[in-house]
């Protein structure tokens, strides 16, 4: 991303010695140099309005919140980034013949990270498992997949996905929610 920000068309050996890895290292996590190109563009894009959703607004800012504004912002997408987000999804999938890489993941390490990040004052009180599977829920739920499945399968408009996605999202927060007892308070309390 610093590379293509600096206004550069950088090489296979570029990429490798500005992350400090070998060629070898850069082809296990990008299968393609085109698929590590427009990963970057769309991080490039994307990166600073979303860090600045998950951002905590205040200290006691109820995770819903963070939520609900990291899900908007990764639907507020200029059709030119969704135009690269399918483009990145193609590209995973004709990779998909490989399954010695299935043991790491593809793509997606951004959208992981800013869930964490809205997430993260659940983190410690919901424990592992339920962090876990809540952060791998929601990955379903967010992003370039569901905006196809909600455009493509659905017919949904890009409004209607988006309010869609909100749904889906607290409905997993609620789940967890009951999972705990059904206490809000049991998240909020101090130990």
């Amino acid at each position: 991303m610093a590379l293509l920000a600096q206004g550069k068309s950088p090489s296979v050996a570029d990429v490798a010695a500005a992350a400090d890895v070998s060629r070898r290292t850069v082809y296990l996590h990008f299968p393609t140099f085109e698929q590590l190109l427009v990963d970057a563009t769309v991080g490039a894009l994307a990166q600073a309005p979303v860090d600045r959703a998950v951002a905590p607004a205040a200290e006691d800012e109820a995770v819903e919140s963070r939520v609900e504004r990291m899900v908007r912002t990764l639907h507020d997408m200029p059709p030119e980034v969704e135009r690269l987000g399918r483009r990145l999804i193609r590209l995973t999938v004709e990779d998909g013949a490989h399954p010695s890489r299935d043991a790491v993941p593809r793509r997606g390490y951004r959208r992981i990270e800013w869930i964490e990040s809205a997430l993260a004052p659940w983190r410690a009180r919901i424990g592992p498992a339920r962090w876990r599977r809540l952060v791998s829920a929601l990955a379903m739920v967010v992003g370039w997949e569901a905006m196809i499945v909600q455009r493509d399968v659905c017919g949904l408009s890009a409004k209607d996905g988006e309010e869609l996605s909100v749904w889906a999202a607290d409905a997993l927060l609620q789940a967890t929610l009951r999972d705990m007892g059904g206490s809000r308070k049991r998240l909020y309390s101090r130990p």
